[in-house]
């Protein structure tokens, strides 16, 4: 369904386990950016009614999200500490195209935010699937389904308001540059991506 041409290597999850702190701190501001990220969409885009219409209940539900993970955080005694520099959005954000109509403009955000609700989606599926912590294990199986919901949206808006098309074409690009990004990124165990 995500259509990753790489999957996530699976030492990460291991990895992730073992640093049970820093992919929940790191996690928590992921949250917080999808939701500031769908807040800017929606500012910068606002003449895209749909648009609206359709990321404003995902700014809350994306907000929600980062306060059930500083939950978790309190439940097992743990800070929410600083933000860490996410290499993996940095790498996409220097894909996306500049120029062009408001609708190519906003189509190359949607599929950049589309990629980044996949590979999240991804890699709560391999949290639910491995992960020790029952409680962990849950929430993570319920944020899989919620990202999955995310990512179909994006993808179905981008084909709502540009050339279905053309948006095919350009989201195999995102695919395949996506998939270079992964290979190159060090195996992290303190990032969700």
């Amino acid at each position: 369904m995500l259509h990753l041409k790489l999957p996530t290597d699976p030492r990460w999850v291991n990895i992730a386990e073992m640093n049970l702190e820093d992919i929940l701190v790191d996690h928590a501001y992921c949250e917080q950016k999808a939701a500031s990220s769908c807040i800017s969409l929606i500012v910068n885009f606002s003449d895209f009614p749909e648009l609206v219409d359709l990321l404003t209940p995902v700014v809350a539900e994306e907000w929600g999200h980062f306060e059930r993970v500083l939950e978790h955080l309190k439940k097992r005694g743990m800070e929410l500490g600083k933000p860490r520099k996410d290499e993996y959005v940095v790498k996409l954000s220097q894909f996306v195209k500049k120029g062009g109509s408001r609708a190519q403009q906003l189509t190359e955000y949607l599929l950049m935010n589309a990629l980044i609700e996949a590979r999240s989606c991804e890699r709560f599926k391999l949290l639910y699937q491995h992960i020790q912590d029952e409680e962990l294990k849950k929430f993570y199986y319920e944020l899989m389904i919620s990202e999955a919901g995310h990512f179909v949206n994006f993808i179905e808006l981008a084909r709502d308001i540009f050339d279905t098309e053309k948006v095919n074409i350009r989201w195999k690009e995102w695919l395949e540059y996506e998939a270079e990004v992964i290979r190159n990124l060090e195996i992290r165990g303190d990032r969700m991506h």
